[in-house]
């Protein structure tokens, strides 16, 4: 057994498709397949139909078949047949290229990609004619990542991801899979501990107990503001008299002969519109509905970025819910939540076993008084992922506006602290110029 193959089988190699997958071999491609819960597997070519068997040789799972005089992208299909006696057909996850272009590595390095979200997280598209979900996750720290899921009965031997080299990025597009599977990202550090992560840039997660992340598809609703979008663009908002109306959406109002429930999106566009119509207001702003475990925080602990909280709904009746307030005249401002995050374990602390998001020293990288960590606004990746995400709803929820949470504990190092709990700027100033220059 060579090293390369037994770091694999170990899990910590961080390049699989130089294991699993087609590979040259003299005038012969020989497939890889590692699948820890079938019985047998065989492939099958799609230019002349032929079947190969493929054989076991190693005992966790590991399959190995030869297609004799085939050129090295000849596609196939894995027949696949469990333990369980249940059969999957599918595409091999490792018999396509790399995904993420050089541009969008080079530009995320720099803190300049402003569409981030459009490449990281987990996305339905083709690959080729192929269907199925890509995943990509910055985790530079990890030893292993793995996309862990209900499509994989969330083993992480079985969806291992590729790094690539130089980024921290991983990636891998699984064939066969699409909206609404539930899955996390299965990291393994330098150190060999493994744990789960939500996806940072999910659309749509679970709440409470559940902290799965669901594939969601934000392509297909179809906005009706378009005239409110339009005339958004020439209008002089600092001379036009505004009445804003802040909410909650959870206390607005309960339905109490529902247990108390809360309302829906759909239900919000049909109760707190003509509610803020009638009052005479122009804008609406909400308390942060981005995803959030703790109900105590009113939104303001977020684990889940781009994701509306599912309390209410979909992220598309969100939507709807937006698109008929724009409908009605009424603008939606959102609180955004820049300045930090909380320590629930799914989250972002941590991400790959190292101070990812967040600064290791707590006297730069923890808020005391609320228990939760500051963003290290000296990375480029991190200030990155927070600029895309508030182009993000701009962009893809039409908000009209973002009101920034907690500037005070972001620009002052010493917001909040006693003598020796905090560490002055390179000018010896209370000052965080890193927050300054994000902002």
């Amino acid at each position: 057994m060579t090293d390369e193959l037994r770091a694999f089988l170990q899990g910590a190699h961080p390049d699989p498709f130089r294991i699993l997958g087609p590979h040259r071999l003299h005038e012969d491609v020989l497939v890889r397949v590692f699948r820890p819960d079938a019985r047998e597997i065989s492939i099958k070519l799609d230019n002349n139909g032929a079947i190969v068997p493929a054989e076991k040789i190693q005992g966790e799972g590991l399959f190995q078949a030869t297609l004799e005089k085939c050129a090295r992208d000849v596609p196939y299909t894995l027949k696949i047949k469990r333990w369980d006696g249940s059969e999957q057909i599918t595409r091999d996850p490792y018999s396509y290229g790399v995904i993420m272009g050089e541009v969008d590595l080079h530009l995320f390095g720099e803190g300049q990609h402003w569409r981030l979200y459009e490449k990281f997280g987990a996305h339905v598209r083709k690959v080729g004619e192929d269907l199925g979900v890509y995943f990509a996750v910055w985790a530079p720290n990890a030893q292993r990542v793995s996309v862990v899921g209900d499509f994989n009965g969330w083993d992480g031997r079985v969806h291992p991801m590729r790094r690539l080299i130089g980024s921290g990025v991983w990636e891998l597009f699984i064939p066969g899979i699409g909206e609404n599977a539930h899955y996390k990202f299965e990291i393994r550090t330098g150190q060999g501990a493994i744990f789960l992560k939500s996806d940072p840039f999910a659309f749509f997660s679970q709440h409470g107990k559940e902290t799965a992340s669901l594939v969601y598809d934000l392509a297909r609703y179809q906005w009706a503001d378009a005239a409110w979008m339009e005339a958004r663009r020439s209008k002089n908002l600092s001379g036009s008299p505004l009445s804003i109306y802040e909410v909650h959406l959870g206390s607005w109002r309960r339905k109490a002969e529902e247990g108390n429930r809360f309302l829906s999106y759909l239900e919000l566009a049909g109760t707190l519109l003509p509610y803020v119509l009638e009052m005479g207001y122009t804008h609406i702003e909400l308390m942060p509905v981005a995803e959030h475990p703790f109900e105590g925080s009113w939104g303001y602990q977020v684990t889940n970025y781009f994701a509306p909280t599912s309390r209410f709904g979909k992220p598309d009746e969100f939507r709807h819910f937006i698109d008929r307030c724009h409908q009605a005249g009424i603008g939606v401002i959102m609180d955004w939540v820049p300045a930090h995050f909380p320590k629930d374990v799914h989250g972002l602390a941590e991400f790959d076993g190292t101070d990812l998001y967040e600064h290791m020293d707590p006297r730069q990288g923890e808020q005391i008084d609320w228990g939760t960590l500051i963003f290290n606004f000296g990375r480029n990746e991190v200030r990155n992922f927070l600029i895309a995400n508030a182009l993000f709803w701009l962009d893809q929820y039409h908000i009209d506006g973002l009101r920034v949470d907690a500037v005070a504990s972001m620009l002052y190092l010493d917001y909040s602290r006693k003598e020796g709990q905090w560490i002055p700027n390179v000018f010896g100033g209370r000052e965080n110029l890193d927050a300054v220059f994000f902002l």
